[in-house]
């Protein structure tokens, strides 16, 4: 990637807990035209950072749960999740709608956002991605 070289770098810092994944990270941004890497107590126009995560509900089996499958459930809001086991009983949004106390419109907008998080083509898929990433215990 080539940025604009008649301008000032973008200083970046990098903010990561794990020491491995911020040398990744600063390799890899070492290669980018444009891109200088903070000095420890220099003001940075971008700091990467690690993601809070959220603490992620035990399954049923108390099994340990994996690196991958932490992200995706902290990416799903709870009225998300509660959509999702809806979903996995096969409700329709309208179902969906009356047992949550929403419209049909945003019973529509929360299995829509749930297909693009879970990057399923149905409603079927997104609970078998969900199930398969540890985010619903069918």
């Amino acid at each position: 990637m080539t940025l604009d070289a008649t301008r000032d770098p973008i200083v970046v810092a990098i903010a990561v807990d794990d020491p491995l994944l911020a040398d990744r990270i600063a390799s890899i941004l070492g290669m980018v035209d444009g891109v200088r890497l903070a000095a420890r107590s220099e003001a940075a126009d971008l700091i990467v950072v690690s993601p809070t995560e959220a603490p992620v509900e035990p399954t049923i089996d108390d099994r340990e749960t994996t690196s991958s499958e932490r992200p995706m459930a902290a990416l799903l809001t709870p009225r998300e999740r509660e959509v999702l086991a809806l979903l996995a009983e096969g409700a329709s949004n309208k179902t969906i709608a009356r047992r949550l106390g929403i419209s049909v419109h945003t019973a529509k907008f929360h299995v829509g956002s749930l297909l693009d998080k879970l990057d399923a083509s149905g409603r079927t898929d997104a609970v078998t991605h969900a199930a398969r990433l540890g985010v619903i215990e069918l």
